[in-house]
């Protein structure tokens, strides 16, 4: 299907692996130019070498820290000081530590709010102009079913995932005018690194191996198995695209209908 995104050009956070990789690759198969964001240069040098099979344009890297916000800033500042147009920002960070919120210290959720809600808040401001002046813009915030329902062992996420929400309700009231959406993509139990990492601490605790863990997590779900990386994608890429022009401020679960709550 056309998406009707050739010539757009997207920002895409966390794009070495995971939701993000597949975001990125998704896109260039659409006709978009990407700029991936993530930390890990050959991991950023690996990707846009991939996206170049499937769309030659000239996509670009940047490396960068999200524990840093005031760096971050400063490196966009540098590195899209000639860049026009840029009409999509996907917002996609690794969620925090498991654990619960009564147990955890004061600093986790700092750094928490600085990774997500600062960092989006950023990427936001250096991108909105350059939507408002394209007169398209989609901003897409890769959060958690944990706005709609808190999940057990994650008090910091919960808390955080939970402000970005709102963070993103309030942006979407402001800059609808501009034509510019802003939408938040909640992913349920998908295939990727964070899975993995609860899988193996839930392991520990109850003696399952980390298949029959990854196994129970998809048995939550009424489709009775863990989603994929391009499965998450696919929503996040037709909310950038013009055919979701009248969508936004929502919350999109893609959790194979696990939260219980409509």
């Amino acid at each position: 299907m056309d998406l009707g995104l050739k010539g757009k050009v997207a920002l895409v956070a966390g794009s070495t692996q995971g939701i993000g990789k597949a975001c990125a690759i998704q896109l260039a198969q659409q006709g978009a130019r990407v700029i991936l964001i993530a930390r890990n240069q050959a991991r950023l040098d690996a990707v846009k070498e991939e996206l170049s099979q499937y769309n030659p344009q000239a996509h670009s890297t940047i490396a960068v820290d999200f524990t840093k916000p005031e760096t971050l800033k400063s490196v966009l500042d540098e590195k899209l000081s000639n860049e026009g147009y840029i009409h999509i920002l996907i917002n996609n960070t690794g969620g925090p530590p498991a654990g619960l919120a009564s147990e955890a210290g004061t600093d986790e959720f700092q750094n928490a709010f600085n990774m997500h809600l600062i960092c989006n808040h950023i990427l936001a401001q250096n991108t909105i102009p350059r939507m408002k002046s394209a007169n398209y813009g989609r901003i897409i915030n890769v959060i958690s079913t944990s706005v709609k329902q808190p999940l057990p062992n994650l008090g910091v996420s919960n808390t955080i995932r939970g402000a970005v929400a709102n963070w993103a309700k309030t942006m979407a009231n402001e800059l609808g005018q501009y034509n510019i959406t802003v939408n938040n993509v909640l992913p349920g139990p998908t295939n990727t690194v964070r899975l993995e990492a609860i899988a193996q601490r839930k392991s520990k605790v109850s003696g399952k191996t980390v298949e029959q863990v990854i196994e129970d997590m998809g048995n939550a779900t009424p489709m009775k198995r863990v989603g994929q990386p391009e499965e998450v994608a696919n929503a996040i890429c037709f909310l950038a695209s013009p055919a979701a022009s009248y969508i936004t401020g929502i919350n999109l679960p893609v959790d194979g209908g696990r939260t219980s709550s409509l």
